[in-house]
């Protein structure tokens, strides 16, 4: 036990090292798991996010004419898919809705976003008791790939460099991730960990989104409130740091980069072959763009069927 937290712990201290785009989980390229259903084989369902965006502040987060609001809303098809006992495949189709508002116009942007998929191997499954009670563990690593099948438009970063690069349906890159799931459950208590590493490449228009490494901490506690309804409350927090932008494979674009750390709360409940889930997430603190940028609140839903 005291040797895979040593692991998690030194996996995600070298994600950290790295410093590894979007402004933290904004725009294009954003995947949040959090706790995945608790599904035997297969789940597909739909998942709901909102997020907001301030750009163009000045000295000290002061607004002026050119602050802008942004919105960005997902509605996204995902799905995964226990293989035998080791292996599980999970996929993410977008539709995005973008919108941006300053000093009363608003300017919408909708469409197909970068589809994405992650496999995983199972590495280690665990069950034992700790005197009389049940301890169950398990870690899942591996890797995954996001085509560019979402629509990009250079102009949109020429005619506003000092704008984030984030309003975007996609990046119009092949990218790649590095992913471990951590679970641990004393009985009905149980904490879960997620880390990845997002590996951004140059598109065709000589624009490449920083690398970015998320990390999210969750404690849960299941009630089994009926026969087939359980009920899991949990708390946590979320964090997020990116690298700057780069264009021309050599210069580093100002409006870009930066941290982020969340809380979240929220509750996950399946009944029979259902389940649904919302969360949370306050910001806690921020550093985006050199304090260029603002992020707000988020909040997601999902609604999933277990066959």
């Amino acid at each position: 036990m005291k040797r895979l937290l040593l692991l998690v712990t030194l996996m995600v201290i070298c994600c950290y090292e790295v410093r590894a785009c979007d402004i933290c989980g904004c725009g294009v390229g954003s995947y949040y798991i959090g706790i995945l259903p608790d599904f035997k084989k297969r789940f597909v369902g739909l998942r709901y996010q909102y997020k907001t965006l301030t750009s163009h502040l000045g000295p000290g987060g002061t607004t002026s004419y050119l602050t802008t609001a942004e919105t960005y809303q997902t509605a996204e098809l995902w799905g995964g898919w226990n293989i035998g006992k080791r292996f599980r495949v999970i996929g993410f189709v977008p539709i995005n809705f973008n919108s941006r508002e300053n000093q009363g116009n608003t300017m919408s942007r909708s469409g197909l976003g970068d589809i994405a998929v992650v496999g995983y191997y199972q590495l280690l499954d665990d069950q034992h008791t700790v005197g009389n009670k049940l301890l169950v563990q398990s870690l899942w690593i591996g890797g995954g790939f996001k085509l560019p099948t979402g629509k990009y438009e250079p102009a949109e970063h020429k005619e506003n460099e000092d704008a984030p690069n984030n309003f975007q349906l996609g990046t119009a890159s092949t990218d790649f991730t590095l992913n471990a799931m951590y679970d641990v459950r004393l009985m009905d208590f149980g904490i879960n960990a997620n880390v990845s590493y997002k590996i951004n490449t140059n598109n065709k228009y000589d624009y490449q989104y920083g690398n970015k490494f998320t990390a999210n901490l969750l404690a849960y506690y299941k009630i089994k409130l009926a026969k087939n309804l359980t009920v899991a409350p949990n708390a946590g927090i979320l964090y997020e740091t990116a690298a700057k932008d780069v264009e021309a494979k050599k210069i580093s674009v100002d409006i870009s980069g930066g941290h982020s750390l969340m809380g979240t709360l929220g509750a996950e409940a399946t009944f029979a072959s259902f389940s649904v889930g919302a969360n949370f997430q306050p910001v806690l603190s921020q550093q985006l763009a050199d304090m260029r940028i603002k992020a707000g609140n988020r909040a997601m839903v999902h609604f999933t069927y277990l066959f």
